[in-house]
């Protein structure tokens, strides 16, 4: 088995809610084989919903599966809601990888694809479908399509169901959980019996909003701290500039202590020197006085 590369493409489509019918976007390559897009604004068969399919431009085999896709790949309600659509262009992007191609002259459909429980699938599923059976023996028992090729698809989106369940409910996208409960809508209509499935998307529904809930609380207070530190960095530097005026005010009524004791000591010194002064002028006029009375 050849294991090709996985193709990116990207098909965008402008003024898209003015477009009635179907698009088909230009070929492209990917495993060797060519393919394209095939959208309608409107629906295909239905009315309120976008269709989207992925098919193969030739087929090997006219048994051979050469389209995926749904009917019902997403609410137009939905796709105004959620933003999809920007400045009226909606951008879709596919990527394929072709693991293996098949030619017809090899026949290698047939002979790698086995039944189980009338379901044809390819060996690699062979034990996982088993498994799911001996589980739950009655899966099948009311699923209505009685065409094999639509029974293996439909078997398909079953195991991508189980598959996407079983990762972690935090790993699990809103796109992905939406589309999930689509799959189990669709194939609870085909007539598959899967009780146990809904209540395993609840479970995962609740736990990944519970783990969403409590990365919110974390990020929360994440927040809190760094906004608490944020503040006593504040508060830190507000002191420093307080302290840093006090120490500035001390120096400066320190100096200017000294200064006035200084002024003190001059004044105290002048006021001496002027009571010297004022007691040596009164004895000369004293003098004065009593020599002048001493000539008369």
């Amino acid at each position: 088995m050849e294991d090709k590369k996985q193709t990116s493409f990207t098909f965008e489509i402008d003024n898209f809610s003015e477009k009635e019918a179907g698009r088909r976007s230009p070929q492209f390559l990917a495993g060797g084989c060519e393919w394209y897009i095939q959208v309608y604004s409107n629906g295909e068969l239905v009315y309120d919903h976008l269709s989207m399919y992925l098919e193969l431009c030739a087929l090997f085999c006219n048994q051979l599966t050469t389209a995926w896709g749904r009917s019902k790949a997403l609410p137009l309600k939905k796709l105004q809601e959620k933003g999809f659509l920007e400045n009226k262009k909606l951008i879709i992007k596919v990527e394929v990888k072709v693991i293996e191609v098949i030619d017809e002259a090899e026949e290698v459909t047939r002979k790698e694809k086995v039944d189980v429980q009338g379901f044809k699938v390819l060996h690699s599923q062979a034990v996982l479908v088993s498994r799911l059976f001996e589980k739950h023996p009655d899966i099948a028992v009311n699923f209505k399509p009685k065409n094999q090729q639509v029974k293996t698809t439909y078997m398909i989106f079953l195991l991508h169901l189980i598959e996407t369940l079983r990762k972690p409910p935090h790993s699990i996208s809103e796109t992905e959980l939406w589309i999930a409960g689509n799959e189990l809508m669709e194939l609870t209509e085909a007539g598959f019996k899967l009780d146990w499935l809904k209540t395993k998307l609840r479970k995962v529904s609740f736990k990944r909003m519970t783990s969403y809930d409590n990365v919110s609380r974390v990020q929360e207070f994440e927040n809190q701290v760094e906004n608490l530190k944020a503040e006593v960095s504040l508060e830190r530097k507000t002191t420093y500039d307080h302290c840093s005026r006090v120490r500035k005010l001390e120096k400066q009524v320190k100096n200017l202590t000294a200064e006035l004791n200084i002024e003190k000591e001059k004044s105290a010194t002048y006021a001496t020197k002027v009571y010297a002064l004022e007691k040596t002028m009164s004895d000369i006029i004293e003098f004065n006085k009593k020599w002048n009375s001493e000539q008369v």
